[in-house]
Parts: C-alpha cells; structure tokens; sequence
C-alpha cells in the first residue's frame, strides 16, 4: 500500500464534512457529538491549539524523522489509532480498515472490546501487533478468556479503561434511540436510505456487532435483551484489586487509559503499570472536566521518567500532535479523526489519514527545525 493522500480532502474537518455526506445521521451523531452539552469535547481541542512553539531557522537542520520507540518497537509515526466502539456502524468494516493501514504505515492500532471486529481477525491484519483495550467483564471467567485470546494473538500491550464507571450521558444518542446494536426506528431507517452508498455498503458486510464478545452472548438477542446482557456483563469501575488481578494475569505492558489526576497517575506507578494515556473519552463521558492538554501539563513533569505518558482526546491533525509532544506526552493517539477518515473516503481512509498527519506533521518539524519527535519539548512557548 502506497501513501495515499486525496487532495479533495486535505484537512480533518473537509474530512467531517464529507463523512456528514457520506453516513446517516445517527451515525455521525454517534461518532461527533459528546456528552451532555459538548463542553468537553470543544475545550478539548481548544486548549491544544492555545498551545504555542516557536520556530527558529538559522540553525544546522537536517531532514526529521517521525520515528518513536513505544515499550520496545519503533513506530514510524508518534500517533496511533485509538480504540472506538461500534465502529462498523460509522463505516463497514472499518476496524479492518484502519487496522491495515495502521499496521502497513507502521503505527499502533487499539482494538477496543465493543467495537465490531474480532480479536483474531485484527491479530491476523497486523501480524499481532494491534493492542487491545478491555472493558471490564463482571465474570472473572469471561476476563480470562478474553485476555487468554489476546495473549495468543499476540498483542503486546493491554489497555484498561478508567473512566466509564457509567456510560455518558449523550443527548443526541438519547434522540436517536441509538442503542447497541442500533434501533432502526423510521426516523433512522430514512436517515439510512438518504445515504444509499453507505446502505449498500451495510447491506453487503452484514450488520455490525461485538464480534469479540460472540462467544459470551447468547444467540438471537433481542434489544432489551441485549441492553440486559451489556448491564450485567461488563463492571466498568475501576479499583485496585482489579488492577492487581489484571497486573498478576497480563505478563505484556500495561496501560491504564483514561487518567486525568495525579492521585490516579501515582495508583497506576504503584500498582506496576508500564503506562498511562491522558484521555476523558473524547469528551463522551464528563463534562466538568478539565482538557486533556491541561491534565497532560501537570502530570507529564511528574511521572515521565517513571512511566510512560501518552494522550488522546481533542487531537484533529498533526499540528495538535507537534503541541501534545511539546507538553510533555511520549505519543499521541486519535479516535474521531481516523473514523472521520474512514467514513468519508471508504476503504482509503486509514491510508490518506495517516499519510495526511505525517505529511502534516513532517511541515510543523522542518518550520521548527526539529530533528526528531524530541525536539518539540524545546519549542514551547511559555506564558
């Protein structure tokens, strides 16, 4: 697979515009919107792009390099994909998709475990390299099984989730009666036949489910029967006994994701995690927050020699990646962008997304003269 860049779609936002176009608006709601009144999710870009570095050109300067070591591999970008429920209902099969190109173009690929592709099916895309990020099974036994299939499809690193103690509260969700699968109601049945590329689409790969979770549901679920099944299945508060099971089961790295305070950064230290990403779900599940970026600021001087500290949430292109790296984070991930991506252009999404970030990523490190990722710390402008 080449480097694949379409030049109608040179931005993250013609990218919304044109996945607007493409998907049925419960859809897009699904994938844009927040929770509550969206403060969150817009605040969280915001205060990324109040973040300056300063250039500087009269200097000996050589071509960047992108390249980052993350827990003992060299991913040729800073930036990964981060997991996302229900992905096939944005596009068909877009795990597939972006975990191809995530693995081509070199960079990680996060499988979440309610989104619509399997744990062998991305293992066998990237080779096993794909990490995987666990909701928390109320049964021990479905905990095992699930990271007994992770470790034989080889993922290297284990993601779990901190900040869904109770799902979001999500209006535009609420509207739609968007449940899991979806509730195809007339309004959202209309919704679909307005976007027919996207219908067809569903129609040839099948509708979506937890392909990872299949083994544990039982067949032909109905809605509330299924609803039933999520509630009672997954636990999704995190405690310290858990971590220390999950720590004792999990002989790969560790990753808690979702920490926004220090006293949680200090619990995963001493627990024995190998590292945190800086994340409050895109802005999906508390509104009263503070921005990642904000939360990144406070925890990166205290903990990065002690473990590894990464961020998600708010970032929309490879400027916000440069601004992130400058603050202190070691890597970067993104969710909407890549589904963004995706939704508009199909089966080269993954492709044109990546190779657009790098591309744009390559720019802000030559006006910077940044040699390597590294150097962004240097360029921070301070108030």
């Amino acid at each position: 697979m080449k480097s694949y860049i379409n030049n109608k779609y040179p931005s993250v936002e013609d990218l919304r515009k044109r996945a607007k176009q493409k998907i049925p608006k419960f859809a897009f709601e699904y994938l844009d919107g927040g929770c509550n009144d969206d403060v969150n999710i817009k605040k969280n870009t915001t205060r990324i792009r109040d973040v300056e570095l300063k250039p500087k050109y009269l200097v000996e300067y050589q071509l960047p390099s992108l390249k980052t070591e993350l827990f003992g591999h060299e991913y040729d970008a800073p930036f990964g994909v981060s997991p996302i429920g229900l992905q096939g209902l944005m596009w068909p099969r877009s795990p597939e998709i972006l975990a191809k190109a995530a693995f081509v173009h070199n960079i990680p690929f996060i499988l979440s475990t309610v989104t619509t592709s399997s744990i062998e099916t991305i293992a066998e895309i990237t080779e096993g390299r794909a990490w995987f990020q666990l909701y928390h099974p109320a049964d021990e036994h479905v905990t095992k099984d699930i990271l007994r299939r992770a470790e034989t499809a080889g993922c290297p690193v284990l993601v779990i989730l901190a900040d869904v103690p109770s799902f979001g509260y999500r209006p535009r969700d609420i509207r739609n009666r968007l449940s899991m699968p979806p509730k195809m109601t007339a309004t959202n049945i209309i919704n679909a036949i307005k976007r027919p590329h996207w219908s067809f689409k569903t129609l040839i790969n099948g509708q979506p489910n937890f392909e990872t979770l299949k083994p544990y549901m039982p067949k032909n679920l109905n809605l509330n029967e299924l609803a039933k099944f999520m509630d009672t299945t997954f636990s999704g508060r995190l405690n310290e006994e858990k971590i220390k099971r999950l720590r004792n089961l999990w002989k790969g790295k560790l990753v808690l994701k979702g920490a926004e305070s220090v006293h949680d950064v200090e619990k995963a230290y001493q627990l024995g995690l190998d590292g945190v990403i800086i994340s409050n779900h895109g802005g999906r599940q508390v509104d009263v927050g503070q921005a990642t970026i904000d939360s990144l600021k406070t925890i990166s001087p205290l903990y990065k020699d002690k473990l590894t500290v990464m961020m998600d949430s708010g970032i929309r292109g490879g400027a916000d990646v440069a601004r992130v790296l400058a603050n202190g984070a070691d890597f970067s991930f993104l969710g909407r962008t890549f589904m963004y991506g995706v939704s508009a252009l199909g089966n080269k999404g993954g492709n044109h997304t990546i190779a657009m970030l790098k591309k744009q990523l390559t720019q802000v490190m030559e006006q910077l003269s940044c040699a390597k990722v590294s150097d962004f710390q240097n360029k921070l402008v301070s108030h």
